[in-house]
């Protein structure tokens, strides 16, 4: 196992903004696996295209085998796993490219990086880590008096965007929970800064405002967000991917046991 970092969806807003300070800051050569959609934006990336540390690859993590080819060849020490489809509106209008990629590509991409995690030596099981970033759209929305959404808030997704990474963070833990792959999750807020696709509120209200466009307020104009500088974000899921500690891998150490002691009883 190598020091190398996977990407996913690291030519979108966040993931570029992450691959760029890591570029900057680590010596990690970095692989961006990145289906360029509509959000992603190879642009972001110029100013390093040519840095032998980065690789980018055209593909969709779920594309199962050319995964398990990318991760043979480049055997990783950690995935940040970025892609995904991440604006409310358009899952409502649409939401089977949000079950497509965050639900069947989060399953396909844990089960190649499952098998490939299996078949490290102890050291390098010990030191992988798989990083998913979310969102704090799961557990829904906040009153006016409500304290802050921690850890422990119980998941409320409000639409099929939210309801997406919702599945998509328990398929994380249950990996985790089931077979012991060393998995972190970060729920960030609302993130602004360079790169941002022009859909979202505050690049929209400024392009609209420079051609004196109207300004769309969501629903009666009450509602309050909290905002996260995206460089700032990417700092914090450097930080998780280095110091975070998986915990809890209890039915992985139960399943063990059973296994150990010749009880294959499926009534766990």
């Amino acid at each position: 196992m190598q020091n190398t970092i996977l990407v996913t969806g690291g030519a979108g807003f966040i993931g570029s903004n992450f691959i760029l300070q890591r570029m900057e800051k680590d010596t990690a050569p970095i692989v961006n696996l990145d289906k360029l959609t509509y959000a992603g934006n190879l642009r972001n990336l110029e100013s390093i295209a040519l840095d032998q540390r980065y690789q980018f690859i055209h593909g969709d993590i779920g594309d199962r085998l050319l995964v398990r080819r990318l991760l043979d060849q480049q055997e990783p020490c950690a995935i940040v796993h970025f892609a995904a489809e991440s604006h409310v509106d358009r899952s409502i209008r649409g939401p089977d490219d949000f079950i497509r990629t965050n639900v069947d590509g989060t399953f396909a991409l844990l089960e190649e990086t499952r098998a490939y995690w299996a078949d490290l030596n102890d050291e390098g099981q010990k030191h992988f880590r798989f990083l998913h970033v979310s969102t704090d759209e799961v557990y829904g929305s906040l009153g006016p008096n409500d304290p802050p959404f921690c850890e422990t808030t119980p998941y409320a997704p409000n639409s099929p965007y939210s309801a997406s990474k919702a599945a998509s963070d328990h398929l994380v833990r249950a990996y985790h929970q089931t077979y012991g792959l060393p998995t972190l999750t970060t729920n960030c807020s609302n993130n602004y800064g360079r790169f941002q696709f022009p859909e979202k509120l505050i690049p929209l209200m400024i392009l609209n405002a420079r051609s004196g466009q109207p300004l769309p307020v969501y629903g009666d104009g009450q509602n309050v967000r909290d905002w996260l500088y995206v460089e700032d974000h990417c700092e914090a899921i450097a930080t998780v991917s280095s110091k975070g500690t998986a915990r809890g891998n209890l039915l992985h150490r139960r399943l063990e046991r059973k296994t150990e002691h010749g009880n294959h009883r499926d009534d766990l």
